[in-house]
């Protein structure tokens, strides 16, 4: 049986790379524009499962993503981590004094920011998704603009690379998360990561407390993001990814959380796959 995966982005993108890393079984591509129609393809069934791009290494966490996660009340069953190669590609035979304008998701130019600097003529723009762009390019035979993508977008839809492995660290990373409708149910012995949002009384310690708690319990804080609360000024709720080695001791602070918290929520627990850098 084929699974569909939603994802941001087409064929090409960095989020079609994650699936055919991810995925050991056939599946079936939705490409989807935006989150907000990732999000959509899922809650219609129109997907099974779905890849969104949660956090990068050099500009953070995406926290609007995370806010639809909670909104539409999906869940995280798992991740993915991929090393980020942003390449300039334009259609054949052009060279980078023929560049007036780089298109490209904010993202990758906001990662590539150091090389383009080089370029203050060149024109940034702004644009949904890296392979799309490259599509365009050969679809439209533009030429004089460039499109900053991966090396499978370049080899997809024929274009040159004119200036390989552009981006400014090279030990660029971006975290995905594989998001369901429903719970996917692991093994305790095997869960090792959680995602949990909460919110506390707007009062002096509270959150240091919660830490204290999560510290006890022995759970690793691998990140923390404060998002306001439209509907209630001066009020934030807090996204946290946390790792354990034992199941029991995430459990234990699940319950303290409770009693503590005026709203906790756990948006996800699976495996951590984090890869080890030295």
């Amino acid at each position: 049986m084929t699974t569909k995966i939603a994802i941001q982005g087409i064929k090409g993108s960095f989020h079609h790379q994650v699936v055919k890393e991810y995925f050991s079984e056939n599946v079936a591509i939705d490409e989807c524009l935006s989150f907000e129609e990732l999000v959509d393809s899922l809650l219609s069934g129109k997907s099974d499962q779905a890849v969104m791009a949660i956090e990068n290494s050099i500009a953070g966490p995406i926290i609007p993503n995370y806010a639809l996660i909670d909104k539409n009340n999906l869940h995280i069953i798992g991740e993915h981590y991929l090393s980020i190669h942003q390449n300039l590609m334009t259609l054949k035979g052009q060279k980078i004094e023929d560049i007036k304008e780089v298109h490209s998701h904010p993202m990758a130019l906001l990662q590539c920011m150091d090389f383009l600097k080089q370029y203050p003529n060149i024109k940034l723009v702004e644009d949904k998704d890296t392979a799309e762009t490259a599509r365009r390019i050969q679809e439209k035979q533009l030429t004089g603009i460039a499109a900053i993508g991966s090396k499978v977008a370049s080899e997809m839809y024929d274009l040159e690379i004119i200036a390989p492995e552009i981006q400014t660290i090279k030990n660029n990373m971006t975290r995905f998360v594989i998001i369901k409708k429903q719970n996917s149910f692991l093994p305790e012995s095997e869960i090792n990561r959680a995602s949990i949002k909460f919110e506390l009384d707007h009062k002096r310690g509270s959150l240091a407390a919660v830490l204290n708690v999560m510290s006890d319990c022995k759970l690793n804080l691998t990140k923390i993001q404060s998002l306001p609360k439209i509907e209630t000024p001066w009020k934030y709720s807090f996204f946290v990814d946390v790792t354990f080695e034992k199941y029991e001791d995430f459990a234990k602070a699940k319950s303290l959380l409770n009693i503590m918290a005026e709203y906790l929520k756990v948006l996800g627990e699976y495996k951590n796959t984090k890869p080890f850098i030295g």
